[in-house]
């Protein structure tokens, strides 16, 4: 294996300030962030987990609404697996994913979300950006009987 650079380390560090740049942004629901995270012509496909594929702005729009209804949400990425090559880089990172709704007797109703993010980025002139996320979705618990008894409830 090749010795990492200073050059390698800080794109590294930078890609994984992205990362969770990401989560933050849908996380706090800031819309700002969230778009700041993609290249203005990124490709985005949720479509694993139930969602929408499109352009950032369609994606973006489609993620606003859907998460108006989950006062809680915890986007944690983890083990990323990043091949950096000149200006262009891959990186499929893990998430899991709590999320909360409201209860018919208060409080939340968790259900857990997990898979992994198929990312293409590029280096740009305001540093490292998504070109284009894949989602791969592993478990979901959301769609469990019991969870469909509490939503229903």
């Amino acid at each position: 294996r090749p010795t990492m650079t200073l050059q390698d380390a800080a794109d590294r560090l930078e890609i994984d300030d992205l990362l969770t740049r990401y989560a933050t942004a849908v996380d706090t629901k800031d819309w700002d962030l969230f778009a700041a995270c993609f290249t203005p012509d990124a490709y985005i496909d949720y479509t694993s987990a139930g969602g929408i594929k499109g352009t950032l702005s369609e994606v973006q729009r489609w993620l606003a609404q859907v998460l108006a209804a989950f006062p809680m949400t915890q986007h944690l990425v983890t083990n990323r697996a990043v091949v950096i090559v000149g200006d262009s880089a891959t990186s499929r990172s893990g998430f899991f994913n709590p999320m909360g709704l409201p209860g018919a007797a208060g409080g939340l109703v968790l259900f857990f979300e997990g898979g992994y993010y198929n990312d293409k980025l590029v280096r740009t002139a305001a540093g490292w950006r998504i070109a284009e996320r894949v989602e791969e979705s592993s478990y979901s618990t959301r769609l469990h009987p019991v969870m469909l008894k509490l939503f229903a409830a």
